[in-house]
C-alpha cells in the first residue's frame, strides 16, 4: 500500500527499536533477509541495507514480496528468532517456523492454566468481565456466560443497523461462498479474518499457542477466537455498518483494509493485545 497510514513502520537503521529485553516482532516486505558475517541483513526493494540485531527480536513478520535465504533461516534459528509469514500489514497469517530450542516458558503457563478448570474458567471469566463490566459472573457458568455474550452480540447487531440505517437479517457465513452474504455480512467476514491475522500474529511473536483457548474448542485456533471477541464490537461490527452505508451497499475490499487500518492504529490494537494476554495470563515470575 503505498498512500495512508500504516499498522507497522518501515524498517530503517534508525527505526530499529533499541530495547534492552527482546522486542516482540519486526514486520518486513519487498526484500531480501539474507546473511552477512554471521548476522540477519535486509536488502529492501529501494536498495536499502539495514543489518537486524537477531538475538533482541522474538520473531521476524514475513509480508508480501519477502524472499529469505536458507542461510537467513539458520542464523534466525541459532538466535531463537521465530518466522511468520504473514499478508499486508498481517492482516492475513499464512504459517509460522519455529525453533528447537524456543523459550516456551509462556506456553507452559498458558497450557498450565487452560488444564486447570477452575483457573481456565477464572479467564474465561476475566474475558467476559470486560464486555459486561457491570454483571455478577462469580456465580455464573461458562454456558450461562457464552448465553449472555450470544444475546449482547445479536442486540449490538439490531442496535448498529439501526445508528446506520442499515438493512440487517442477522449474521450469515457460508463458507467457500462468500458472494451469497450480503454486504454488511461480506465486510464482518473480511474484517474478522483481518483481525484473526494480526492476532496470530502477536500470539505467535508473544511465544504463546494460538491452538489453547478458555472459551471456544473445537476450533482451529480457540484462543485467537477468545481474544477476537474481546475487540469485535469496537472494530469489526461497527465498522461492518458503518462502511456499508459509505459503500452504498457494493462491497469495495480495498476500502475495507484503508478503513480497517485506520482504525487499528487509532485503537491501537497491538499495544492493547500485548496488554490484555499480560493480564489474563499473568506476567512470568523471576
Amino acid at each position: 500500500m503505498a498512500n495512508g497510514k500504516r499498522l507497522f513502520v518501515k524498517i530503517t537503521r534508525e527505526s530499529l527499536p533499541q530495547v534492552k529485553d527482546k522486542y516482540p516482532f519486526i514486520y518486513l516486505e519487498r526484500g531480501r533477509l539474507e546473511i552477512d558475517d554471521s548476522s540477519l541483513k535486509w536488502l529492501d526493494a529501494e536498495g536499502q541495507v539495514v543489518r537486524l540485531p537477531v538475538a533482541t527480536i522474538n520473531t521476524l513478520l514475513l509480508g508480501p514480496g519477502t524472499s529469505i535465504t536458507h542461510d537467513a533461516v539458520k542464523t534466525a534459528a541459532a538466535a531463537n528468532c521465530a518466522l511468520c509469514w504473514v499478508g499486508e500489514d498481517s492482516l492475513l497469517f499464512y504459517a509460522a517456523g519455529f525453533q528447537p530450542t524456543a523459550d516456551s516458558r509462556n506456553f507452559r503457563r498458558q497450557m498450565t492454566i487452560a488444564c486447570d478448570k477452575k483457573r481456565s474458567l477464572e479467564v474465561a471469566r476475566q474475558m467476559y468481565q470486560r464486555r459486561f463490566p457491570d454483571a455478577e459472573l462469580r456465580e455464573k457458568s461458562l454456558k450461562e456466560m457464552m448465553g449472555m455474550e450470544g444475546h449482547r452480540v445479536r442486540s449490538l447487531y439490531q442496535e448498529k443497523a439501526l445508528q446506520y440505517g442499515v438493512g440487517w437479517k442477522g449474521r450469515q457465513f457460508t463458507p467457500n461462498k462468500f458472494e451469497l452474504s450480503d454486504t454488511t455480512n461480506q465486510i464482518l467476514t473480511s474484517a474478522n479474518a483481518a483481525l484473526y491475522g494480526i492476532l496470530c500474529s502477536a500470539v505467535h511473536a508473544m511465544g504463546y499457542s494460538p491452538h489453547i483457548g478458555f472459551i471456544h474448542t473445537g476450533s482451529p485456533l480457540p484462543f485467537i477466537y477468545d481474544l477476537a471477541d474481546l475487540y469485535k464490537a469496537e472494530l469489526c461490527i461497527d465498522l461492518a455498518f458503518a462502511l456499508n452505508k459509505e459503500m452504498a451497499g457494493q462491497y469495495d475490499k480495498h476500502l475495507l483494509a484503508k478503513r480497517f487500518r485506520e482504525r487499528v492504529i487509532t485503537m491501537e490494537l497491538l499495544e492493547r493485545v500485548a496488554f490484555d494476554i499480560k493480564q489474563l495470563l499473568g506476567e512470568e515470575k523471576k
